[in-house]
């Protein structure tokens, strides 16, 4: 008969912030080994003064640390821990000062003074935008469709007008070194709109010049690129959850029940960093780009925003019909969307 003072799985999951899929693979390594497995079922169970220990690989998986270097810090008494996690992180911090003196010398050595591009033919487009407040009682959103710049911000805080500061500071960049230094005007337009230190923005940014697509980004608004009825996401959440799952450093399963996976480390605000990831990108007629606050993304389920996105209709009714489909998803947050049809 099974210890009633021990937890299930399902519910030591819910306690230490791990999932069970991780809790799997800990017992199997040896990291996290449970109490109590069922002969029969295999089901597992695991004492309550096992959360620490739970509670600290989570934290350390967090951080990035290998699994076999976290069984070594688990398995040590407090203050050698500490020691050990010092010394992990020195190390951590002197192989990135090594990785960024190599990826500085690369981007010396393929940066060229960029050309106007006024003599290249402007691509044709047509837009569309569309916001709403959604089940907050304040709108934080904001969105911008004026020549050739468009752009999606959600802001964060309670100040209204901290995402239309943004925006509005962006003026006209005509290349990406324009682009980067409008998104830090940006930033300080930001933290002088700012009613507190919390108060900030994401913005995702495109500039159609010529037949390119100039693209800054920073946060968790995303911008998607449709070409011949396919879609493809052009950014990357700013989340240290998300980070470490696309370095493989984190699970999928991990990072889903992590309460820190919609906290930001890249926007723009007092306490973050305002260097965006910039990208160009050379465009083909008929292409369609969409930028989208997490009030469409996160509410909306991944394959039918697809097939919204990719319709073979206008970008207003484009626009339109994700509208719709938030609304009827109930809306909970603020959300924006903005469509961008190329012609040829």
């Amino acid at each position: 008969m099974a210890d009633a003072a021990l937890l299930p799985i399902g519910d030591f999951a819910r306690a230490s912030g791990l999932t069970p899929k991780a809790l799997r693979l800990y017992d199997e390594m040896g990291l996290l080994v449970p109490v109590e497995v069922d002969p029969a079922s295999g089901y597992r169970r695991y004492a309550r003064h096992q959360l620490d220990r739970a509670r600290l690989v989570a934290r350390l998986r967090l951080a990035g640390m290998p699994l076999a270097r976290i069984r070594v810090v688990a398995d040590l008494p407090p203050l050698a821990a500490a020691a050990e996690l010092t010394s992990y992180w020195r190390q951590v911090e002197a192989d990135t000062a090594t990785a960024r003196r190599i990826v500085a010398d690369l981007v010396e050595e393929l940066s060229t003074e960029e050309e106007p591009m006024s003599h290249a033919p402007t691509t044709p487009f047509t837009s569309a935008a569309r916001t709403g407040t959604g089940g907050r009682d304040v709108q934080l959103d904001a969105v911008r469709a004026d020549g050739g710049l468009l752009a999606v911000a959600d802001g964060f805080g309670r100040t209204p007008g901290v995402a239309e500061a943004a925006l509005a500071a962006l003026g006209s960049p005509r290349s990406v070194t324009e682009l980067d230094e409008a998104v830090r005007r940006a930033a300080d337009a930001v933290v002088a709109a700012a009613g507190t230190p919390d108060d900030g923005t994401t913005i995702t940014a495109v500039v159609v010049e010529g037949r390119e697509v100039l693209l800054a980004h920073l946060g968790d608004s995303r911008a998607h690129l449709v070409r011949q009825g396919r879609l493809e996401r052009l950014t990357r959440d700013h989340t240290v959850v998300q980070t470490l799952v696309d370095e493989g450093r984190l699970s999928a399963d991990e990072a889903r029940l992590d309460d820190r996976r919609v906290v930001l480390n890249r926007a723009l605000g007092a306490e973050t960093s305002a260097d965006a990831d910039l990208a160009v990108r050379v465009t083909e007629p008929g292409d369609r780009l969409v930028l989208t606050t997490d009030g469409v993304h996160s509410v909306l389920d991944p394959a039918e925003l697809a097939g919204l996105l990719a319709a073979d209709v206008d970008a207003a009714a484009v626009a339109d019909a994700v509208a719709d489909a938030v609304v009827a998803a109930g809306a909970p947050d603020n959300w924006s969307v903005v469509v961008v049809d190329l012609g040829s």
